[in-house]
C-alpha cells in the first residue's frame, strides 16, 4: 500500500507552479516560433529507407557521404535498433525513374564497399504529406472541441475553462519539448497527443467531481479548502494510474525498439505533465474564478 498524507496543502503552491506553468508555455511556444517541429516523412514528404549493412565498422558518416553525391536533397542519417541498422531520411525533387531504390542500392553498395540490404522503403509524396499535416491537426482540434463540449455540459462553466486550460497546457509543453530535442514529429506521435488528450481529461474529471461533490457538502469552507480536501482524497488513485501507466511506457521506450521511442517518450512526457496540471492547473482556476456551492446549485436549477 501506498503510504501518501491526507493533508497536502495543494493551495499553497498554486500560485508558484502556474507562474512555472506559464513560464513553460512561453518557452514551447517561443521554441516552436523559432525552432519549429522536426516532421518525419509522413507530414514533409519525401523518402524513408531503412537498411542493413553486413560491415559493423562502417559509420554514419560514411553513409551520409554516399548519399550527399547522389543529389537527393536534404539527406538525415541515424542509428536504428542493431549495430549495422541504420534509418535514412531522403528529400527527393524529382523522382522519374522506376528504378530509383534500384539505383540507390547499387551506388550506396558500391561506396561503402560491403552489400547493403534495404529493409524497408517508405514513399510519401508533397499532396499526401501535406494531407497528412492537415488531418492530424485537424483531429488534435476537433478532439480538445469535444472535450470542451463534454465538460461544458457535465459541469458549470468554471470547471470548463479549467479543464481545457490544463488540456492546452499539456499538449503546449509536449509539442514543445519535441520542438527542443529535435525528436521526429509523424503519425504515431499524433495519436500520442491525442491519447494525452484523453488521460489528462479523465484525470482531470475525477478531481473535478470529487470537488463538486465536496461543493454540495460543505457550504462553509472556501474553495481553496474544497480543491485541498478532493484532490487529498483521489491522490492515491491519481498516483497509482499515473504510476502503473509510466511502468508500461518506460518498459516499451527501453524494450520496444526505436520505432516506438517516439511515440513511448510523447505518452511519458504527456502522463508526468497531466497528472501535473489536472491538479495545479485545472483545480487553482476554480479558486480564480471563485467557485462556491451557490455556483453549483444555481446552475442545477
Amino acid at each position: 500500500m501506498l503510504n501518501i498524507p491526507k493533508d497536502i496543502k495543494f493551495s499553497s503552491y498554486y500560485k508558484k507552479l502556474n507562474i512555472f506553468s506559464i513560464t513553460l508555455i512561453i518557452l514551447s511556444i517561443l521554441v516552436l516560433l523559432f525552432k519549429g517541429l522536426n516532421l518525419g516523412v509522413d507530414f514533409k514528404g519525401g523518402t524513408l529507407i531503412e537498411i542493413r549493412t553486413e560491415k559493423s565498422s562502417i559509420n554514419i558518416g560514411e553513409i551520409r557521404q554516399s548519399f550527399m553525391k547522389m543529389d537527393l536533397g536534404d539527406v538525415n542519417v541515424k542509428k536504428f535498433g542493431k549495430d549495422g541498422d541504420y534509418l535514412v531520411k531522403i528529400e527527393v525533387k524529382n523522382k522519374t525513374d522506376e528504378d530509383f531504390i534500384l539505383k540507390i542500392n547499387k551506388k550506396l553498395s558500391a561506396d561503402l564497399g560491403s552489400e547493403v540490404n534495404f529493409r524497408r522503403v517508405e514513399n510519401v509524396g508533397p499532396k499526401v504529406s501535406n494531407e497528412l499535416l492537415k488531418s492530424g491537426l485537424l483531429a488534435i482540434t476537433l478532439s480538445l472541441a469535444a472535450m470542451l463540449l463534454y465538460i461544458w455540459i457535465r459541469f458549470e462553466w468554471q470547471f470548463s475553462v479549467g479543464a481545457i486550460a490544463a488540456l492546452l497546457h499539456d499538449v503546449v509543453i509536449t509539442v514543445g519539448i519535441f520542438s527542443l530535442l529535435s525528436y521526429e514529429v509523424n503519425l504515431s506521435i499524433v495519436a500520442a497527443i491525442l491519447t494525452i488528450v484523453g488521460y489528462s481529461m479523465n484525470d482531470t474529471v475525477v478531481i473535478f467531481d470529487r470537488i463538486r461533490e465536496n461543493l454540495k457538502k460543505y457550504s462553509k469552507i472556501s474553495i481553496s479548502d474544497i480543491t485541498n480536501q478532493s484532490t487529498n482524497e483521489t491522490l492515491s488513485r491519481t498516483l497509482i494510474t499515473s504510476v502503473t501507466t509510466l511502468l508500461a511506457l518506460f518498459s516499451i521506450y527501453i524494450f520496444g525498439g526505436s520505432i516506438l521511442k517516439g511515440f513511448s517518450f510523447a505518452m511519458i512526457i504527456g502522463v508526468i505533465v497531466g497528472t501535473y496540471s489536472s491538479i495545479f492547473v485545472a483545480a487553482p482556476i476554480l479558486k480564480y474564478t471563485k467557485v462556491t456551492q451557490k455556483t453549483i446549485l444555481k446552475e442545477e436549477d
